[in-house]
């Protein structure tokens, strides 16, 4: 963990958040400037910068992420979702611990 990282202070407890799942590798909990009525993140607990920072090692644990999203997004009522990962500087990241955006509902995302 990085003792200046907001997402591994919210791991710790240090910072609350709105959390509904958590387990040995990872948390998810609701953005606090959601883009849609349904609008989560789920975070591995291991401290890894961005995807750019992952290689084989990180494999079962991006894998267990992306299994997961649909179990959760489902559990949020969502019937459809999208998933993003902004990763470094010029992709929009501006947390820099690896986090996959969920969100959906109300009406129709646009098309990108």
């Amino acid at each position: 963990m990085s003792t200046d990282c907001i997402f591994c202070k919210i791991i710790k407890g240090d910072i609350p958040s709105k959390k509904f799942h958590e387990d040995d590798e990872v948390i998810a909990f609701n953005d606090i400037r959601p883009i849609a009525p349904v609008h989560f993140m789920i975070v591995p607990k291991l401290h890894v910068e961005s995807l750019a920072d992952c290689d084989a090692v990180h494999r079962d644990l991006l894998g267990r992420i992306l299994l997961l999203v649909p179990k959760l997004a489902k559990e949020q009522g969502l019937n459809g979702f999208r998933t993003m990962i902004n990763t470094g500087h010029e992709g929009g990241q501006e947390v820099f611990h690896l986090h996959v955006h969920v969100f959906g509902g109300g009406q129709t995302l646009p098309k990108t």
